[in-house]
């Protein structure tokens, strides 16, 4: 799922559900590495909504969460971040980050 500033607040702030926010841009090598897990996890996880924001197309968003390097991941949960990460790892090591908030 595509975040924008429009829907961000709608779709992470206010979800029931733990949220998973890939901060990426089309020029970054890791990101590019990160997208096809980051899909994979999308397709295959429930209770969770994933989405990415390209820091690029909306840098208020990137300013407001201060992200300094990419790819930068944040965990919403209840509208709060309470989990951030950078850099690319395994599937399995992010979907274990996701299923800690889960629940």
């Amino acid at each position: 799922m595509e975040l924008t500033t429009d829907n961000f607040d709608s779709t992470v702030l206010q979800a029931k559900e733990p949220v998973l926010v890939d901060f990426w841009a089309s020029w970054c090598g890791p990101c590019k590495v990160m997208s096809p897990i980051v899909e994979e996890l999308a397709g295959e996880m429930e209770g969770v909504i994933i989405g990415k924001v390209n820091v690029d197309e909306n840098p208020d968003l990137a300013r407001q969460f201060n992200i300094l390097s990419i790819p930068t991941f944040i965990i919403f949960k209840g509208g709060q971040a309470v989990e951030q990460f950078s850099g690319s790892m395994s599937k399995e090591m992010l979907k274990e980050k996701m299923e800690g908030h889960l629940g």
